[in-house]
């Protein structure tokens, strides 16, 4: 039976210091967080219905299949599941930085 006091105690570490191992799942969590605002924003910019939500629908279907291939190469190349997760943190962060600049005040 595993200790649960000594899980709780790695949680802590992993979440005060940043520390991924395994699986970072402190990093996937911020990831889902930072991705929800983007989801946010980019639904305010569909609903609209114009030109600028046809183009902003098609680079999304863009960008995810090549985050997709992205990650698949960088898997078989070794890279750690947290460089794949930091390198969808930085697409979501400049997704979000994008569509904040042209949000109406």
């Amino acid at each position: 039976m595993p200790d649960h006091h000594s899980f709780s105690a790695l949680d802590r570490h992993a979440a005060l210091s940043g520390s991924d191992n395994g699986f970072p799942w402190y990093a996937g969590v911020m990831l889902a967080v930072e991705a929800s605002e983007v989801v946010r924003l980019r639904c305010e910019k569909l609903s609209h219905g114009d030109e600028a939500a046809g183009r902003e629908a098609v680079l999304m279907v863009s960008e995810k299949i090549a985050a997709a291939f992205e990650a698949a190469a960088s898997l078989l190349a070794g890279a750690t599941p947290t460089a794949v997760v930091q390198c969808y943190r930085e697409h979501v962060a400049a997704n979000a930085r994008r569509l904040s600049a042209n949000e109406a005040p």
